[in-house]
């Protein structure tokens, strides 16, 4: 039994000796540049010069998205029907601009428009919906306006922070607006909208 395993050792060694020696020098010195340099990037990544930029990115990027759903809520308590659907998409559009901004993206108005719509419509059409509803109630004198208006703020500002979120999540990623997938993004921002509804109403009570 010793023999054998001795055999099956030594035949073991020999076969990856001969992989070795089958290595050309310039190969086994391009292999070890290649793990040094992926080591070397590894370090630099996870350095605290490096993590105190990230941590601060993401205080400015929340900043940010807080403040646009503010403005969100605002347009919302607008008792022109449709003026506050309108005016939303302006200050979605605005929130995507500045975010591509911060992390160095490339910012089209048309292509983020249609990006903004075909996410928020093909997502969850139950935002677009009520975002309408909310809005159209407004047309009915008084108690119209005022179940509309608080309706469609709460809803308006949830939409906001979820298209923040969702796009924040995108960009970190080392993403831009043309590899964005809306299939992939829908599940996040039906999450993120659920979530934005909470977030809102708390920060309408706070104004």
């Amino acid at each position: 039994m010793l023999a054998i395993d001795g055999l099956i050792f030594y035949r073991v060694l020999n076969i990856k000796l001969l992989k070795i020696n089958s290595l050309k020098p310039f190969d086994i010195i391009r292999s070890v540049n290649s793990k040094g340099e992926k080591m070397k990037k590894e370090q630099q990544e996870n350095t605290p010069e490096k993590t105190k930029e990230t941590e601060s990115t993401q205080t400015e990027v929340d900043k940010l998205i807080k403040n646009h759903v503010y403005v969100s809520i605002g347009i919302g308590l607008v008792p022109v029907p449709f003026l506050d659907f309108v005016g939303v998409t302006g200050v979605e559009l605005n929130l995507l601009r500045k975010l591509a901004q911060v992390y160095n993206v490339p910012f089209s108005k048309d292509m983020v428009k249609n990006l903004i719509g075909a996410l928020i419509g093909g997502a969850f059409p139950a935002s677009v919906g009520a975002r309408i509803t909310g809005s159209m109630t407004k047309a009915v004198p008084v108690m119209g306006y005022i179940a509309g208006a608080l309706g469609s703020s709460v809803i308006s500002g949830a939409s906001t922070y979820a298209i923040g979120k969702v796009f924040n999540r995108h960009f970190s990623e080392g993403g831009t607006f043309l590899s964005f997938d809306i299939e992939e993004a829908r599940a996040y921002y039906e999450e993120m909208f659920k979530e934005g509804q909470n977030v809102a109403a708390e920060m309408k009570k706070k104004a």
